[in-house]
């Protein structure tokens, strides 16, 4: 704070350079628009106005960012102090100019009150951009209809329903930003620009009045038809898009003020919606999963620079990768050299693709190859701080790498298994050491699926759980952690749908019947279209299979799925799917031999028979401790298993239709179908006491 700086609230200070008067913001951490921040904001501006000598105003901020955004902490609070409109009507309206100086981000509304100012001025680091897509909502403080008087309206569509940071530089090119700084010359360069537009007469150039861009727009009336087009498939189930884009039509097309009036009823309409909820829950409940109850700060996180990954396969691949990119050294180890060079050649391909794409150089290429090691002996992993386990998902197989390892490892280090289903305290077993032995189980494709379920066994250290954590967010995962129980948390509720699905068939239902109702209730695929994606034969062996199943049937007429060409579905030469007679034909023959009457059924129960199980089976984890809260739960479908985002989750799926509800079908459900319905005592426990998921 300069000497001259004058207090205006606890936030706020203003100082006068010449005739600039700069007013200062210092709400840490980000700035966000609070209560006081809006206080300040006014003050600020008015006593600048007030201020004869003042010929024109900065606004910066103190900190690591300009305004980063709305403070989230008031939603649904009774609003405090001057609103947003007030303050964007002061600065807009204000006699002399006032220029928003930004540095860090200039997000949501950030960047709608830096809108309100007549000129913008940025360092080229800084970012601005309308995230509100993301939490299921559009920039609701007159953003919608700026933006696209500023940039046009293409770019408009673009950064609103992408929520994409954009940077300074291409900022300033849009006409978003007047004028870069020096990075760390901000304030003056801010400064000598507010006195420049005063020297020269320029006018109070107020974003709202801007037409050049929207009249052009106007002419282009294919502009949004196209843009739908393009990006139906991106934007299917979502509502905040459409919105977004109807805001942007209503800036093209109407004036201002009626603009601004649809902006403000699309808003509420999401603001007040089940999406918007469970978008800005999701947001919460992934920096929660971060946080383990009782592994506080004071535990110490082992260091981890050198990694060894046993298999060269599609997962040790991609977990390789994972490190690679994150700057580990990696030592991947094989059985045959032939493996080997395939699995080191896999990854190299893959980088390569991803630099024709643009999004890597060959240098970042050849740093990240230079990283890996490949070997064919488990020896060679003696010096490695964490070691994963990538080998077939068999027991026997498992403990006999562990074994090996427990002698070859050093002391301390990390001894990880990628199962997805084997008990992790038994793999832990064959070791002398099963504080140090952990289940790190990532998701195919490894090196783009997000999701890092970390599976705590009863000995696992807490040292090991906090490090595993740390090093889950390092390699860009989300990381959550869960107790030891067939399936761990995802599999284990995948496992009901599974049933449900397969059950459905036999009794009515067609593969493509369930497929349709879970796609069109948000999921990417249904699990017959997912199956064959995968491939029918993983796991299934010629020698061992007795036509006991619809899928051995399949496989043994090698309908393996789209690598084949057919499996619960025939497809054409673009892999498109379509129902297939055979497998219709081996349903119906299937269901004769069993003597099951077929009916026909509703959509209605398809989604609750394979839905509403899997609700049930996450009370049943809760209950047994195996997930540390609903939300966990929740965060582990979503980024694993493709839950819909705008559904929030199984366990916030069934706190949205009632857990009530939920019930009553489990026991109408048991009732007629048998045990495997019976409710879960947690779910019985919340209902007799009122309570839902969110209460645990």
């Amino acid at each position: 704070m300069s000497a001259d700086a004058k207090i205006l609230n606890a936030v706020t200070t203003i100082s006068v350079e010449g005739d600039v008067a700069i007013v200062t913001l210092n709400s840490p951490p980000v700035n966000a628009l609070s209560a006081p921040v809006r206080e300040g904001l006014t003050l600020g501006i008015n006593a600048a106005l007030a201020d004869s000598a003042v010929k024109s105003v900065v606004l910066i901020c103190d900190g690591r960012t300009f305004i980063a955004g709305a403070d989230i902490t008031e939603f649904g609070k009774a609003p405090v102090g001057p609103s947003l409109q007030d303050v964007q009507n002061t600065i807009e309206n204000a006699s002399k100019p006032v220029v928003a100086a930004i540095h860090g981000t200039a997000l949501g509304g950030g960047l709608e009150v830096a809108l309100t100012c007549h000129y913008r001025v940025a360092v080229p680091s800084a970012k601005c951009g309308l995230p509100e897509v993301n939490l299921g909502l559009l920039p609701g403080a007159g953003g919608t209809q700026r933006l696209p008087r500023i940039v046009g309206a293409a770019k408009a569509l673009e950064m609103m329903t992408t929520g994409q940071h954009v940077p300074a530089k291409a900022c300033l090119a849009m006409g978003l930003v007047d004028e870069l700084a020096e990075e760390g010359k901000l304030r003056e360069t801010a400064v000598a620009f507010a006195k420049k537009i005063v020297a020269e007469g320029r006018p109070l150039k107020r974003v709202r009045d801007l037409e050049d861009k929207v009249l052009a727009d106007r002419a282009n009336p294919g502009l949004f038809a196209e843009f739908r087009k393009a990006n139906a498939r991106k934007f299917r189930g979502f509502m905040a898009p459409e919105s977004n884009i109807k805001c942007i039509e209503a800036a093209v097309n109407l004036p201002f003020d009626e603009g601004m009036a649809v902006e403000r009823k699309l808003f509420m309409e999401l603001m007040t919606g089940s999406q918007s909820a469970a978008q800005r829950y999701v947001f919460f409940a992934e920096r929660q999963a971060a946080k383990i109850p009782d592994i506080g700060d004071d535990v110490a996180i082992l260091p981890v620079k050198k990694v060894g990954v046993i298999g060269a396969g599609t997962m040790g691949g991609g977990i390789s990768m994972n490190f690679l990119s994150a700057g580990y050294a990696v030592t991947i180890v094989e059985t045959q050299q032939a493996a080997l060079d395939r699995g080191i050649a896999t990854i190299r391909k893959n980088y390569e693709n991803t630099a024709k794409k643009g999004r890597l150089t060959q240098a970042d290429v050849e740093t990240r190859m230079g990283l890996l090691t490949g070997t064919l002996a488990l020896e060679d992993l003696a010096d490695c701080d964490l070691i994963i386990e990538a080998v077939f998902e068999n027991m026997e197989i498992k403990k006999d790498v562990f074994g090996r390892l427990d002698k070859i490892a050093k002391a301390g280090a990390i001894l990880a298994s990628n199962t997805s289903y084997l008990d992790v305290n038994e793999i832990a077993s064959a070791t002398t050491r099963p504080e140090s032995v952990i289940g790190l189980h990532f998701f195919s494709p490894a090196n783009v699926m997000r999701l890092l379920e970390i599976v705590r066994g009863a000995a696992t250290s807490k040292e090991v759980i906090a490090t595993s954590m740390q090093i889950g967010k390092k390699i860009g995962k989300v990381a959550v952690l869960v107790g030891v129980c067939p399936g761990f948390v995802g599999n284990r509720i995948l496992s009901q749908r599974q049933r449900e699905a397969q059950k459905l068939v036999m009794e009515g239902a067609m593969p493509w019947d369930i497929d349709r109702v879970l796609f069109d209730f948000g999921f990417p695929m249904g699990p017959f279209a997912m199956s064959d994606l995968a491939g029918l034969d993983i796991g299934w062996s010629k020698e061992n299979s007795k036509s006991s199943t619809i899928r051995e049937v399949l496989c043994e007429m090698d309908r393996r799925g789209q690598k084949s060409g057919s499996g619960y579905y025939d497809y054409d030469e673009n892999r498109n799917a379509i129902p297939s007679p055979v497998v219709e034909k081996i349903i119906l023959d299937f269901a004769a031999q069993q003597g099951i009457n077929r009916r026909d059924i509703s959509d209605e129960e398809i989604l609750e028979r394979c839905v509403y199980p899997m609700i049930n089976e996450g009370a049943k984890i809760l209950e047994e401790g195996m997930a540390i809260r609903a939300s966990d739960v929740d965060i582990v479908w979503l980024n694993g298993y493709g839950w819909p985002l705008y559904r929030g989750g199984p366990m916030f799926y069934g706190d949205l239709i009632g857990l009530p509800k939920v019930l009553e079908k489990m026991k109408t459900f048991q009732a007629q179908m048998g045990e495997e319905f019976k409710p879960s005592a947690l779910l019985e426990r919340l209902v007799a006491e009122g309570k839902s998921f969110k209460d645990l």
